[in-house]
């Protein structure tokens, strides 16, 4: 076999290893129900429900952050984060967890908020310019 023969046999199993080992660490976008029903890591969109409460005590444990989260089609389920709660946790308008179920609770590794705009419509103000046209 020649040298140059062999050479793109390694960079062919090289380029397969590189795409399968990137598509067994991707994870998909699920809900709560999906996530009851699979093991593997899932991304879940959904919003804090601000009436129930957060359970988060620096001085107890600074890596225990506990809430309550409806998905999209509004089941919603207790997430655990092991991590320090995100600042401004409370005004996020949509969350985007990174995690799995075990057993009734979702076990987040990541999370990713999306924050109120401080521009927001009804605080923009228009004003007009009226040109006076010159006679000339």
């Amino acid at each position: 076999m020649k040298k140059s023969s062999i050479f793109g046999l390694i960079v062919i199993a090289i380029a397969i290893a590189v795409v399968i080992s990137t598509y067994s660490n991707s994870s998909t976008y699920g809900s709560f129900n999906d996530a009851k029903n699979t093991s593997s890591e899932l991304h879940i969109i959904g919003h804090l429900d601000k009436q129930k409460a957060l359970f988060y005590d620096a001085a107890k444990d600074a890596n225990y952050f506990a809430f309550y989260m409806k998905d999209k089609q509004g089941e919603e389920c207790k997430v655990i984060f092991t991590g320090t709660k995100p600042q401004d946790f409370e005004r996020s308008e949509q969350i985007v967890l990174t995690g799995q179920m075990e057993g009734k609770e979702f076990h987040a590794s990541k999370i990713l908020m999306k924050c109120p705009s401080k521009y927001t419509q009804d605080k923009v103000e228009i004003t007009e310019f009226k040109a006076k046209r010159a006679n000339i």
